[in-house]
């Protein structure tokens, strides 16, 4: 369902060849297309990532920046049709991880299995919701965002609305994954915070919220299940999905939280 928008998204970003490199004109892409999402809802560091976008878009002839929304729409077609992690195969499709170090990212059938084991039963999730209203997940190296789709996918198909009772935290060391990955979840309105960091190491930078975590009212809410939970229960956690006090005034990274020690990083999807 998602290869006759894959075919279109591959063809567009080939017109940037031979003038300009194929890897860099996608980043690029996609750092530009994720900034114009976050802009349009989330005031923190606005400045500053306009900037950054008029930085990129001043590097390209106009032909290859009108590249960038029509690529957008494509995606949008491909995401109406069906969930899944279209950005993370376009890369592949464009033989891009050759020049990533390797870099791979999890075929989403594989990320569909993992998540529904991830996920366990039904009743499991639904205690949880009845408990917090909610179940929040934490993805440390989460690339594409094959993994959290998968995860909101297997949700809707349990009949659980993932827009309302799903919170995902998810970090990637790579700037480029994260700007895919947040594209992507912003346009599945999947509540997320997303920051680049090493989750071996707890150290996290650059931080991004989806629109729905924005609208959602997701700082109060994550907030308050914290204050709610048992000091005890809390210290054995592997990481807790936590915002600032509000998205303009920035985030406390997992691992250097006021008043709390240094917490490792979950090494696979969890859910909690």
């Amino acid at each position: 369902m998602h290869k006759p928008h894959l075919k279109a998204m591959v063809a567009l970003l080939r017109r940037s060849e031979p003038r300009h490199d194929l890897y860099t004109v996608f980043g690029d892409c996609m750092e530009a297309i994720a900034i114009a999402m976050a802009n349009s809802i989330d005031l923190r560091a606005r400045e500053t990532r306009e900037a950054r976008y008029l930085d990129i878009v001043g590097r390209y002839p106009r032909g290859i920046v009108e590249l960038f929304p029509q690529l957008l729409a494509e995606l949008v077609q491909a995401l109406e049709a069906g969930p899944g992690d279209v950005l993370g195969t376009l890369f592949h499709e464009l033989d891009l991880h050759s020049k990533a170090r390797g870099q791979y990212f999890t075929p989403y059938a594989l990320s569909r299995c993992m998540a529904k084991a991830t996920l366990g039963n039904r009743e499991k999730v639904e205690a949880t919701i009845a408990q917090h209203g909610f179940v929040t997940a934490m993805e440390p190296a989460c690339g594409a965002g094959s993994m959290v789709i998968a995860l909101a996918e297997a949700m809707r198909d349990n009949g659980h609305n993932y827009q309302r009772h799903l919170h995902v935290t998810a970090i990637d060391i790579d700037p480029r994954a994260i700007h895919m990955a947040y594209v992507q979840l912003s346009l599945l309105h999947i509540p997320a915070h997303l920051m680049v960091g090493n989750s071996l190491s707890g150290e996290t930078c650059d931080h991004w919220f989806t629109p729905a975590h924005i609208l959602g009212g997701w700082t109060a809410r994550l907030a308050l299940r914290q204050r709610c939970e048992p000091l005890a229960e809390t210290a054995q956690r592997a990481t807790i999905a936590t915002g600032p006090t509000s998205p303009s005034q920035g985030a406390v990274p997992p691992s250097h939280e006021p008043g709390g020690s240094q917490r490792s990083m979950p090494r696979q999807l969890s859910l909690f």
